[in-house]
């Protein structure tokens, strides 16, 4: 019972492998002279095919859905009334080919939801009379006490009995860690990025917010509609028109040969074949820049797309928290505070603590091994590094109040930028903060552009973030429409509501976007850091940590598309002016079976043509100048601190603190370090960026504003030298435009040059 039951999973597989070896066997008894043998072997290949046919076509029948196969049956069944049957064995590989693509594609489908089974919990910690028991999660019910360890993910939605930090950017979007405390409701399906913590159990499992997002993507699927292929709509008017020809030749000439010759010269290989190897060839091609297109079909929704959702955590944004700046209270500098908290994060498995190991690295910092590491709960982490005391933490445990001004304006800053701020204090006094934020991925701005250059006439941010910050990044990376605080169902609403105007693309990275993505016309995840949900749900699939390769896969499915139809239109208005000929009695069976290998030979020569290459909106460099790219890149990030330092300063200067010493030690950094990297890429950088990019005038933007960096410094040097005390003001006034400009001039060049370099160079850059 085995064999059969795999034979039958594997039919496609099987009839590809049984018409291909069919047709090679023929072939060499043909070469060795052996020519009724060959037909007889031609002839059980064309067989095959002709029953496949039939049972496809019946299937479709019960469907009422169009299909080419009709075409091919009746190929298939002309190639063995006129004898054709070397003609008839190729109809049959290729059907056979088309048939296991399909079987992969509906493969594909029955296994999209195999990473959300995969990822939910199966056991829970519950306490008990005995103490801690594992118990399966669908034992859990209302009212149980449970743990949930660091790491792991909470089964079932809870209410907290203890404050904790969660990783919810699976449900929420939300970049950053979320801090909860005692007596808030956590759902299901994040992940405790602290210390463990213990919940009771509020709903039972099935009834949780993870399983609601798993039964919404099996709803969205379930309301997807077939896709019509391309070769299929051709179908509904070329089969009937074949049909009506043939029988009217034969009525009207008595002549069934007529019928034949027309049946004969109306074998689909343009749909078969050419079709499918355009669309293949545009699947390559997109593979080629880094996005994976599952399937035809698709390829062609992709193309069709005409509205762009995007989610923005990990899409728009890194979905990572990155080190945005380095606050001291003026007892150390940047750098060491940054490398003390650092160091003493090695220790922490906290969401944060590598983002601050990373950046401390990212600077070339000494780490030191940390001693007597403790975690206070709740609160952060303690330990000694370099014999000094170092504390990382909230607000609530670190800072004193009143809060020192410089605190006041750091807690103000967060607020105003959405970002989260981590206290360190050293010694028992507070030394400092790091600010973290999700920044908006470089490329993001021009992909969006490249997007509307593409085709796309509307573009909607859809998130589960706050509105203040949805709203930024969307005035950044110049969308049409934002929807903020939106979890998954109220996604799939608007997925929805915008797929009955027109075709929709919906782009995403998260399990809360696996409803959406399944829902949309075409769904786009990107998986550069891992398969998640949102791949296994999507149509098409990022593999580069970039999303300006979705302008390229765009682009690349609508040529394909616009190819295969060509050679569709090619070859059947060729086949058709053919078969009008065999209908006249111009064309014998036997030649015209001739004359249909040129048609068919010629369509696949159009259809090749999606092989070459095309204009593509990401600019390529040369592997000289991304080594010289990324040297500069380097540079740039060196010289980041020294920007930040500039408001720094600023933010110290006031009538009642007229120290200008700290200003002239700055300006010194300034002409020395960023005047020097500035002027190394308007010698280096710009010429690359302008053969790269082309155009008019791609760098004039940025040799503007290398100019107006100079121009700052130069000011701010003749300022220094004539100023008394008095004078506070016009250097905080230098000081926070030369801030303003920098930070705007770094976005530019990391959106229009840096972003182009590949990776590790343009993987995480910073806004």
């Amino acid at each position: 019972m085995r064999l059969p039951h795999l034979v039958w999973q594997r039919r496609e597989v099987v009839l590809f492998a049984a018409a291909a070896l069919l047709l090679a066997i023929g072939g060499l008894l043909w070469l060795m002279d052996a020519r009724t043998a060959a037909t007889a072997v031609w002839v059980a290949a064309t067989l095959i095919g002709l029953a496949h046919s039939t049972v496809t076509l019946v299937a479709a029948a019960r469907r009422r859905q169009p299909s080419v196969d009709v075409i091919a049956w009746l190929a298939l069944a002309g190639a063995l009334v006129v004898g054709e049957a070397f003609a008839g064995a190729v109809i049959a590989v290729m059907l056979a080919s088309g048939a296991l693509l399909e079987a992969r594609a509906a493969a594909r489908a029955r296994r999209e939801l195999s990473l959300l089974a995969a990822r939910a919990p199966r056991t829970a910690r519950r306490y008990g009379p005995d103490g801690l028991v594992e118990v399966a999660v669908g034992e859990v019910v209302p009212g149980d006490r449970l743990l949930v360890g660091s790491g792991e993910i909470v089964p079932v939605d809870g209410r907290l009995l203890g404050a904790a930090t969660f990783d919810e950017s699976a449900l929420s979007g939300e970049g950053l860690p979320v801090e909860r405390r005692a007596g808030e409701d956590v759902r299901s399906g994040v992940i405790n990025a602290g210390h463990p913590v213990d919940l009771v159990a509020t709903v039972p499992a099935a009834a949780s917010t993870y399983a609601g997002v798993v039964r919404l993507v099996e709803q969205a699927q379930a309301d997807s509609a077939p896709f019509v292929r391309t070769a299929d709509r051709v179908a509904v008017a070329f089969v009937p028109l074949t049909l009506i020809l043939a029988g009217v030749a034969w009525a009207a000439t008595g002549e069934a040969v007529r019928a034949v010759a027309v049946l004969v010269v109306a074998t689909p290989c343009p749909l078969l074949l050419a079709a499918p190897i355009a669309i293949m060839s545009g699947l390559s091609r997109a593979a080629r820049v880094g996005v994976v297109i599952k399937g035809g079909a698709s390829l062609e929704r992709l193309a069709a797309g005409r509205v762009l959702l995007f989610d923005k955590t990990g899409t728009l944004t890194h979905g990572r928290p990155t080190l945005a700046d380095v606050v001291t209270a003026g007892r150390l500098d940047a750098d060491e505070l940054l490398r003390l908290a650092g160091s003493l994060d090695q220790a922490s498995a906290h969401v944060l603590a590598a983002a601050i190991v990373s950046a401390a690295r990212g600077r070339g910092l000494m780490l030191q091994a940390p001693d007597e590491v403790r975690e206070e709960h709740g609160y952060g982490l303690r330990g000694v590094v370099d014999g000094r005391e170092v504390r990382l933490g909230k607000a609530s445990w670190l800072v004193p109040e009143p809060a020192p001004a410089w605190a006041q304006r750091v807690r103000h800053r967060a607020d105003l930028d959405g970002s989260l701020a981590v206290y360190v204090a050293v010694d028992g006094e507070l030394a400092g903060a790091l600010l973290f934020e999700d920044p908006v991925r470089a490329d993001a701005p021009r992909m969006v552009r490249a997007l509307r250059a593409a085709g796309i006439k509307r573009i909607v941010l859809v998130t589960g973030d706050r509105a203040e910050i949805a709203e930024t990044v969307g005035r950044i990376v110049g969308v049409d429409a934002v929807e903020a605080d939106r979890d998954p169902a109220e996604k799939l609403a608007i997925v929805k509501a915008e797929q009955a105007a027109a075709p929709t693309i919906m782009v995403g990275d998260g399990i809360n976007d696996a409803p959406a993505l399944a829902a949309a016309g075409a769904g786009v995840a990107l998986a550069a850091r891992g398969a998640t949900a949102s791949a296994e749900a999507a149509d098409v699939v990022l593999t580069v940590d970039r999303v300006d390769a979705l302008a390229d896969a765009i682009l690349i499915s609508r040529r394909a598309r616009r190819i295969a139809w060509q050679a569709v239109f090619a070859g059947m208005g060729l086949a058709l002016a053919a078969m009008v000929a065999a209908a006249a009695g111009l064309l014998p069976p036997a030649a015209g079976a001739t004359l249909q290998e040129i048609i068919d030979v010629a369509a696949i020569g159009i259809a090749l043509t999606a092989l070459l290459p095309a204009r593509a909106y990401t600019a390529a460099m040369t592997p000289a100048d991304v080594a010289t790219a990324r040297r500069l890149y380097a540079q740039h990030e060196s010289v980041r601190p020294l920007v930040e330092q500039i408001r720094a300063v600023a933010d110290d200067l006031s009538p009642t603190h007229r120290d200008a010493e700290p200003v002239r030690e700055l300006l010194g950094r300034l002409e020395s370090d960023l005047l020097a990297h500035e002027r190394a890429e308007e010698a280096e950088l710009v010429p690359i960026l302008a053969k790269t990019l082309g155009g008019a005038d791609p760098t004039g933007a940025i040799s503007r504003t290398h100019a107006e960096i100079e121009h700052y410094v130069r000011r701010l040097r003749r300022a220094l030298d004539g100023a008394g005390t008095a004078e506070v003001t016009d250097l905080r006034r230098l000081l926070y435009g030369l801030y303003a400009i920098l930070r705007l001039h770094n976005a530019q060049e990391e959106e229009a040059a840096f972003s182009l370099v590949p990776e590790p160079v343009a993987k995480a850059p910073r806004r």
